[in-house]
């Protein structure tokens, strides 16, 4: 079936979306289609506010000012431990949990070379910098347990001042695992049960 342009284009949008498929792009395009012209107006103006969405100049986590809310946080701002995390998705799922009290470090991707992806193309280039500008003792690199996630554990460790404690998540992580898809326990878990590197 042929859809009109405009249900068409909203379709073609939806399925960009990771885990939207066209049969869930189209039943969500039908019923927003019957959805009040003022309920359409204000989800337009939401998406569209995305576009204008800033990212701490401190992690790298979404903000709508210079610094995100963590960061922002005189409590938070103060914590010796850095926790340093592939994705944003990962600082949502950590957070859920309640246990971690410190602050982040957003890569926005692992090493890679198969792809192309190295040191210059992650978030590395300040870690060494906020070590000593922040009073960083422990660093936890809450990395996904795969060949990409361990060659960047072992690259930050190589960057790390030897007084700084660096370890990884701790029971309950399964390897190949990603932390956005566990639970809220097993992650502060793994977290309170930290080991060494």
């Amino acid at each position: 079936m042929k859809f009109p342009t405009t249900i068409q284009n909203l379709i073609d949008s939806l399925t960009k979306i990771p885990g939207v498929g066209e049969k869930t792009a189209i039943r969500q395009t039908l019923v927003m289609a019957n959805w009040k012209q003022e309920d359409l107006m204000k989800f337009g103006r939401a998406i569209s506010a995305l576009a204008s969405i800033k990212k701490c100049k401190i992690c790298g986590m979404f903000a709508d000012h210079d610094l995100c809310q963590i960061c922002s946080s005189y409590e938070r701002f103060n914590s010796p431990i850095l926790c340093i995390i592939e994705s944003i998705s990962d600082c949502i799922a950590i957070e859920r949990g309640g246990y971690f009290k410190g602050k982040y470090h957003v890569l926005g991707n692992l090493l890679n070379p198969l792809l192309g992806i190295g040191p210059r193309e992650i978030n590395l280039e300040n870690i060494t910098n906020r070590i000593h500008n922040e009073n960083i003792q422990e660093i936890i690199l809450a990395l996904s347990p795969s060949i990409e996630g361990d060659a960047t554990s072992s690259y930050i460790k190589q960057m790390v001042p030897s007084e700084v404690i660096v370890g990884t998540l701790g029971l309950g992580i399964p390897m190949g695992g990603n932390l956005e898809y566990l639970d809220a326990l097993t992650i502060s878990k793994a977290i309170e049960h930290r080991r060494a590197l």
